[in-house]
């Protein structure tokens, strides 16, 4: 972690706090960081702050440069951190704003077992879950594509899978966007990147990605709930993962196309991990075009984590998936940027919201909530840590009206990794996990350590800011009880 923020944080109302464009010359707009008292001794303890005063300088932006409670320090953007540009303003895109990991993202998958006839089984099936899905950094799976494949499964997204069975149509009418960005290039992919992801669609990962078991442990909107299939001690899986190398080369391939940009449009940036281009420029769209297909890859990458999931249930339990009502509830993106329209002091525009580590969050009745959820409104999946709790949530108006869509993504590191191991010496994080319910597999010990709860903020707290602020609303609280991680 960066030292701390020792700029102004004006207090909007119990759950925004307001860095003013005054507090600096080059800043276009305010400041907006969602967050209550809880949170805000620890969001002041490093540079993040700084962060979100940095985007508000990017030309074009609109309203002002958000953060979302789980504010933690980034590449160019702070992790949290929303903003929409305007391209008619000369709006920019800047990969810092989407991050290293496009379409980074997560997928529940409910079933219709209960805690009472898993609890017996969860050694069995966290090993067969660990020994089947491959995790860890770099490594490949069972799928192996050419580049040819390579290159139209980002095009096509999870159909591309899907039609070789890998899959059911109906996971796609359950995916953000239908499973495939449109206008995705893969073209414009280099074929390093394309070599990275060739072998590692359907794998995990390492960091934070994890699978995890979990079970509903408290019921805050019987309604919503019912809506989205869950009740009380129903069992469900929840997959975070993205692009993998694939997306971590594009990212690296734009800003090396970028580093020149700011200074051939005349753009001046406080930090130069900001690069950006105008959205419009032939850079802007060549990133733009690449990174749609990169996400389109990390659908694809999450619904082939999915039916390996699927396969193992239905191993240890003797049932096909269907019989065990393994149906996909949602899986939604949290680092990408996407041509939205939204409505800018009483104009509607189509603006560039950039979102990184933070979840698109649809109210009801919004055109590109999935028919199913139309009523009620997008379900908006945030994990928290392996010892305590994940959330579903469902997209509310406030997001409309304060955030262009958008909501947390999940907890938000309380510690660095390096303090994370530190405070991890000595310890047996997996003993530590097994007493509080959770049987932990990892492919490190050094994997467990950096991302022990201790090193999270309590995702309660940040789910509490969110609902309070009506940016998304409570429906379901998870507690994990078998985890596999890199």
């Amino acid at each position: 972690m960066k030292g701390a923020f020792t700029g102004p944080l004006e207090k909007v109302d119990s759950c925004c706090y307001r860095i003013p464009k005054s507090y600096r010359p080059d800043m276009r707009v305010d400041g907006l960081i969602f967050a209550n008292e809880t949170l805000l001794e620890s969001i002041r303890k490093d540079q993040a702050p700084e962060q979100v005063a940095n985007v508000a300088t990017l030309p074009g932006i609109q309203s002002a440069s958000f953060a979302m409670p789980d504010i933690h320090w980034g590449y160019g953007f702070c992790i949290g951190g929303v903003c929409a540009t305007d391209p008619a303003e000369g709006g920019v895109i800047s990969p810092g704003g989407v991050g290293y990991d496009i379409n980074c993202g997560v997928r529940l998958i409910k079933t219709n077992l209960f805690l009472s006839d898993v609890k017996h089984r969860m050694r069995e099936l966290v090993k067969g879950l660990f020994y089947t899905i491959p995790a860890g950094a770099g490594k490949s799976g069972a799928y192996r594509y050419d580049t040819t494949e390579t290159r139209r499964l980002m095009g096509e997204g999870p159909r591309f899978v899907i039609n070789r069975g890998l899959g059911v149509a109906r996971d796609l009418e359950h995916t953000e966007a239908l499973g495939r960005i449109d206008d995705a290039d893969p073209d414009a992919v280099s074929d390093h990147a394309v070599k990275r992801g060739s072998e590692q669609c359907g794998t995990l990962g390492s960091g934070n990605h994890f699978l995890e078991v979990q079970v509903v442990d408290s019921v805050f909107d019987a309604d919503v709930a019912a809506a989205f299939g869950l009740e009380l001690n129903q069992v469900c899986v929840m997959i975070h993962s993205g692009s993998r190398g694939l997306g971590y080369q594009v990212c690296d391939d734009a800003l090396t196309s970028f580093r020149s940009a700011p200074a051939k449009y005349g753009i001046t940036l406080p930090d130069r991990q900001l690069a950006c281009a105008p959205a419009d420029s032939p850079e802007g769209r060549k990133y733009i075009a690449a990174m749609r297909a990169a996400a389109n890859y990390g659908f694809c990458n999450r619904q082939l984590l999915m039916h390996q999931t699927r396969e193992v249930f239905a191993e240890v339990f003797g049932r096909s998936w269907e019989d065990l009502g393994m149906d996909l509830l949602y899986d939604v993106a949290h680092n990408i940027a996407k041509l939205e329209e939204h409505t800018v002091e009483g104009r509607k525009k189509k603006v560039w919201v950039h979102r990184k580590g933070a979840t698109r969050a649809f109210p009801a009745g919004h055109p590109e909530v999935p028919e199913a959820f139309r009523a009620v409104g997008q379900p908006v999946i945030i994990p928290g840590d392996m010892g305590r709790a994940s959330w579903v949530l469902v997209g509310a108006s406030g997001s409309m009206e304060r955030t262009f869509g958008s909501t947390c993504h999940g907890a938000g590191r309380a510690l660095s990794r390096t303090a994370a191991k530190l405070k991890a010496s000595g310890r047996k994080i997996e003993k530590e996990l097994e007493a509080r319910g959770v049987i932990a597999m990892s492919s490190s010990r050094m994997g467990l350590s950096e991302e022990q709860p201790a090193a999270y903020k309590n995702v309660d707290h940040v789910v509490d800011v969110v609902h309070e602020a009506n940016l998304s609303r409570k429906v379901a609280r998870m507690r994990p009880i078998g985890v596999i991680k890199g």
